[in-house]
């Protein structure tokens, strides 16, 4: 499924500003900032001036959260996004209610503490955040994740991203009868998108902190509907070592 970019434009724009460059311009602002988040239960608040607003947004890390201040705004960020920052980026320092910063093992903690498979979302989400897609939450098709190759303003969502975990029955069950692949699929299609699911293999290496992600592999597969109708000889393979199912 090629992207579907909202009107015309669209590509040519995302083509002149690349994802990458955005992200690395929103590292290189806030390590000068030395910004710090606040620790807020299951999400991160970050204050911002205008400039590091118009970096997030672009970047699409966290979303603006209304307040009466004119020359301050606040950025809401989700668990993966938050650690994405601090841990992979290096960028961004979080305190906790109490006002000491957190380590990358203490935050990793408190994260796994809030949301036990995190260790397993935070992985894909990473792995895909490195590949330059934006990764927003799923949660309103059913799934984990879905992954736009630019900014949402300008282009559709392409994947619909199921997160699984090599012999984990909970995170796996979501899929091991033939229904609920079929009802996935065919929400997927319905909005028009491919459904993606990476399965994270933690090679024995545990969780007990973030330098076990390095030790993790993840293994990509799209699943879609077999079109009877199609020719067999207009049919292409995947692309970029992704298998298809």
């Amino acid at each position: 499924m090629k992207p579907r970019w909202k009107g015309k434009g669209s590509q040519a724009k995302a083509n002149a500003d690349p994802m990458s460059k955005i992200v690395s311009q929103l590292q290189s602002s806030l390590i000068q900032s030395e910004t710090r988040g606040l620790l807020s239960s299951c999400s991160v608040l970050v204050e911002v001036d205008a400039e590091l607003a118009d970096l997030l947004n672009r970047s699409c890390f966290g979303r603006p959260r209304i307040t009466a201040q004119e020359d301050k705004q606040w950025f809401q960020l989700d668990m993966e996004e938050a650690f994405y920052l601090c841990f992979s980026l290096k960028c961004l320092k979080v305190i906790s209610e109490n006002g000491y910063i957190k380590s990358n093992e203490e935050l990793w903690d408190y994260l796994k503490s809030k949301k036990p498979v995190f260790p397993v979302s935070y992985k894909v989400y990473s792995h895909l955040r490195h590949k330059n897609w934006v990764v927003r939450s799923g949660l309103q098709y059913g799934v984990d994740f879905v992954a736009y190759c630019h900014h949402p303003a300008l282009v559709h969502s392409e994947y619909a991203v199921l997160v699984l975990s090599e012999g984990d029955n909970d995170l796996n069950g979501r899929l091991r009868v033939w229904s609920d692949v079929h009802c996935t699929v065919r929400l997927c299609g319905s909005v028009a998108k491919t459904l993606l699911t990476v399965i994270v293999n933690s090679n024995n290496q545990g969780a007990n902190s973030p330098s076990c992600l390095e030790h993790y592999t993840v293994e990509e597969r799209t699943i879609t509907r077999w079109n009877p109708e199609r020719s067999r000889e207009d049919q292409t393979g995947p692309k970029n070592g992704t298998k298809k199912v």
